[in-house]
């Protein structure tokens, strides 16, 4: 199966590859460190596994997936990234990849994710299936799963400092549905102003700084 690798951190890069070494499943054929090229270079690679950091700079995040997805509909995306699984996995496959893995699991696990999305399978790892947290924290996670794709995009990018008119050039949307989308998640996840809605964020682990 030919792979390409999307992702900004060398070392991660020749470290899977490393990895990975010596298994004949796998065919490496390139990488992309910046989201500009991404399009491009599966056109050029036509691989049929991409290994995507959703963090990609340059790129719309989650949203990548969706353009990706209507792109090239057989190909077949595993996403290993950074971001918390509790809520990147479920936006990640909505959004149309095949599977999603934390970069701290394992070797083996990595692995037995490539292996299932080749197959034609959906991946979540072990850990989101069994996890189990306090109640209090429970409730805070579950509010942020009603959160949607693009919901979650805009709160990353405002965790960032991002003001409205760079989140819709980001997110190629207009300023007015940028404050639609910050009216909608003060609501939803009930605080009252932008920076208590940041810091609960990170409090969770849901936004990056």
């Amino acid at each position: 199966m030919k792979i390409l690798i999307a992702d900004h951190h060398p070392v991660f890069r020749r470290g899977l590859k490393c990895m990975l070494k010596g298994d004949k499943t796998f065919d490496f054929k390139g990488k992309v460190e910046d989201g500009k090229y991404l399009i491009s270079e599966i056109e050029k690679q036509e691989p049929d596994v991409l290994i995507l950091e959703i963090d990609l700079p340059n790129s719309n995040g989650v949203g990548s997936l969706r353009q990706i997805r209507d792109r090239f509909p057989d190909l077949k995306v595993l996403v290993v990234s950074c971001h918390p699984e509790e809520i990147y996995a479920v936006s990640s496959l909505k959004a149309g990849a095949r599977g999603f893995i934390s970069k701290t699991r394992t070797v083996k696990e990595v692995k037995n994710a490539l292996l299932t999305i080749i197959k034609g399978e959906r991946f979540i790892s072990e850990n989101i299936k069994n996890k189990k947290s306090p109640d209090a924290e429970k409730q805070e996670i579950l509010k942020f799963k009603t959160l949607s794709t693009r919901e979650i995009e805009v709160l990353n990018l405002l965790s960032r400092g991002k003001r409205n008119k760079e989140i819709a050039q980001d997110l190629s949307i207009n300023e007015k549905t940028v404050s639609t989308y910050k009216t909608r998640l003060l609501k939803k996840l009930n605080v009252d102003n932008i920076a208590d809605l940041i810091h609960q964020s990170r409090l969770l682990q849901i936004t990056t700084r």
